[in-house]
């Protein structure tokens, strides 16, 4: 299949590439720049360069391509995870992540293609029992700074799904561990917990679900011909703060991470955080090993892999 991908620099395009690579698949990229076009160049991408925010180029990279499948990976997160840079690329990635969304999909009909896979989160579900399956409903009354993920997240799937001429697959992925994310013993994370900078909150009962990295290329790269539908792509092990945080630490050679009560989180750290720590729900990844033959690895941090 020919496969056109955009987003192709980020985290996860890199082993998603060398995935799709190794199933025979032929792979495009859309990017900005020429920079980065030399980067996939060496690995046998042709690059399309155009701007993932303005809908004419974007109809004409996919027009010129006529792939058989369109993945969205587009993201526009900081190189470096602070709250400072966070806050301060919210917005852009937002208008990124929808605006790219929809110029993606007018895109793909103009030209017809049928497939389109769309990047989405798995851990953005309202709190309740256990993991949660694909069927249960985003955190849309949550704190606000999760609140307002939780409804992006909604309304990219939403404009996705919309119509029927289109076989649409959404992968809500976990947080991304391993090379080139912020969860490795050299990244943001592993820096800031060595600085004690991350504490437990309250019972630290909030529970993650996370994904490495080259697990959730595999399974992008599996569900270009898989039935459409919605998938969580996580792994089997959701952990409450309280467990994955200190095994997290011990991981990288720091200190027993500080605790502080849910009024002192408030307080210092504020909302968002607390609900992390406290009200996060895991997710449940049972569709994707059923359906993708997904088999993720534990997380390393609780297996000692």
């Amino acid at each position: 299949m020919k496969i056109f991908i955009a987003g192709a620099t980020g985290a996860i395009g890199r082993p998603l590439i060398d995935g799709l690579k190794r199933s025979g698949h032929t792979v495009f990229a859309l990017v900005r720049t020429q920079q980065s076009a030399g980067f996939l160049e060496e690995k046998g991408v042709e690059s399309i360069i155009a701007d993932a925010l303005d809908s004419d180029s974007v109809k004409a990279a996919v027009a010129r391509v006529r792939p058989d499948a369109v993945i969205n990976e587009l993201t526009s997160l900081p190189k470096h995870y602070t709250p400072a840079e966070m806050q301060t690329a919210a917005e852009r990635d937002r208008k990124v992540r929808i605006e790219g969304n929809k110029h993606l999909l007018a895109a793909i009909r103009h030209a017809g293609v049928r497939r389109y896979l769309l990047q989405s989160s798995g851990f953005w579900y309202a709190p309740g029992p256990g993991p949660a399956d694909e069927s249960a409903p985003f955190a849309l009354d949550a704190s606000p700074g999760v609140a307002a993920s939780a409804r992006m997240y909604a309304e990219l799937e939403a404009t996705a799904l919309r119509g029927a001429d289109i076989d649409c697959v959404i992968l809500r992925y976990g947080f991304f561990y391993g090379p080139g994310t912020w969860y490795t013993r050299d990244g943001d994370l592993g820096e800031q917990v060595r600085a004690r900078e991350l504490a437990i909150i309250g019972k630290g009962q909030g529970v993650y679900s996370f994904v490495h990295i080259e697990d959730a290329a595999l399974a992008t790269a599996a569900s270009v011909e898989s039935a459409p539908g919605i998938y969580n792509v996580v792994d089997d092990s959701p952990s409450p703060q309280c467990v994955w945080l200190p095994a997290f630490a011990r991981a990288v050679g720091a200190p027993e991470p500080r605790r502080v009560t849910e009024h002192e989180g408030l307080a210092t750290i504020g909302a968002d955080a607390v609900y992390y720590a406290t009200r996060l729900r895991g997710a449940s990844n049972e569709k994707a090993k059923r359906s993708l033959q997904f088999a993720p690895r534990g997380l390393e941090w609780l297996t000692g892999s």
